[in-house]
């Protein structure tokens, strides 16, 4: 018989593998009290990994191994896993994971959250017509949404029709401690080939997808170099990560004779210190939900340079913490670039000022407290209702 005080949330994912919505439940685990909480992952496809990040010993995970598509034939399947867990929440995550609401529902789940997060590749920016009936079709089964930016939020009142009085609005939240600036000028990159320090590296973070739009950055790299053929001797590209850009934006280096003044580390688990061996980020994507990749950089003290799209524009003050050009603009991305090269001690008092804005706004510490105090609500209104005994709440506010 349950007697554990602690209620059990059940994450519910895609797939648990490398990715920004994943370090967010990663982080969330890590860091939630121990003591008012316990944690279930479960992915639709397969847990990887990746779980291995997770530090508390007590987290259950299970993969129901699902292909692709609506699977209303594996609802039992879900509901058989959640009858075992027996959660008291249960949190979806983004649209290929909202389905497991209607188990949720089925099987008794008291607390049904879903949290949307950003789009997805084969919709960047949320403009396609049937995702947002599929979400409406999933609407009575879910209690509260969470959306990680305004611009989400409107998306969920506008095009979904959820009332803004059901959706909390929580940004991610970055860990200071692990992202933090280096002590004294540039660190090196293990591995880089660029350790000159009069050299000024240009990287991006992320995995090399059309919707990232890493070919961009090449391009503009590319247009720099032409713009200011001095910057030759000292400005350098690094992009890490893997995925299928890597043999175009290498050719496209390859051609443009600049091979040697880039560098593609691949996927690498050092961020930190990455970000710490940077002169400027810059993330060119399509679309963006809220950037834990900018967020790592702002907190690490890195000048930004962001395409104006999604969240971006949440996340950067244009001019005074970042610098924001337009999606798809290789000359405008270029000349931000030269920029911070030309006058680097102004591109880093913006990277100051973005590790400032990271400790006020978009801390870990912050982001943990407003879920905790989301879940304490949902389970104090639980209760209650009566749908939850009231153990559930005796460690809640400690």
């Amino acid at each position: 018989m349950q007697t554990d005080s602690r209620p059990l949330i059940a994450h519910v994912v895609h797939r648990f593998d490398t990715g920004g919505l994943e370090n967010g439940v990663v982080n969330l685990i890590n860091h939630l009290p121990a003591d008012r909480y316990r944690h279930a992952v479960v992915a639709l496809t397969e847990v990887t990994d990746f779980s291995r990040r997770i530090e508390r010993p007590d987290v259950t995970f299970a993969a129901l191994h699902k292909p692709l598509g609506q699977g209303f034939w594996m609802f039992a399947r879900m509901r058989s896993v959640l009858r075992r867990l027996r959660p008291a929440i249960v949190h979806t995550r983004n649209l290929a994971a909202l389905e497991m609401s209607a188990p949720a529902a089925w099987s008794g789940v008291p607390i049904r959250v879903h949290g949307e997060h950003g789009w997805d590749e084969r919709d960047p920016g949320g403009g396609s017509r049937i995702p947002p009936l599929v979400r409406r079709a999933y609407r009575p089964f879910v209690h509260r949404y969470v959306a990680l930016s305004r611009q989400i939020r409107d998306y969920l009142v506008d095009r979904v029709g959820v009332d803004a009085s059901d959706i909390a609005l929580l940004y991610n939240g970055v860990d200071g401690q692990r992202f933090r600036p280096p002590q004294q000028g540039r660190e090196n990159i293990p591995g880089s080939p660029f350790t000159d320090a009069e050299t000024w590296l240009v990287g991006s973070v992320g995995r090399l997808s059309p919707v990232k739009d890493q070919l961009l950055l090449t391009r503009a790299f590319v247009r720099a170099l032409e713009l200011a053929p001095e910057s030759r001797r000292q400005l350098r590209l690094v992009v890490v990560g893997e995925g299928p850009l890597r043999g175009a934006i290498e050719g496209h280096l390859r051609e443009s004779g600049v091979a040697q003044l880039a560098w593609l580390a691949g996927d690498r688990g050092d961020i930190p210190l990455v970000m710490r061996g940077l002169d400027t980020f810059v993330l060119a994507s399509l679309a963006e939900g809220i950037s834990n990749t900018i967020l790592e950089a702002m907190a690490a003290a890195l000048p930004v340079i962001a395409t104006r799209v999604g969240g971006n524009v949440e996340l950067l003050d244009d001019g005074r913490t970042g610098t924001l050009v337009d999606s798809g603009d290789v000359e405008g991305l270029a000349r931000a670039m030269l920029d911070g090269w030309r006058d680097r001690d102004a591109a880093r008092a913006r990277g100051r000022r973005a590790r400032a804005e990271v400790e006020c706004r978009f801390s870990l510490d912050r982001m943990v407290t407003g879920y905790a105090e989301l879940y304490d609500g949902l389970l104090a209104q639980a209760v209650a209702r009566g749908s939850l005994p009231r153990r559930y709440t005796l460690g809640m506010g400690s």
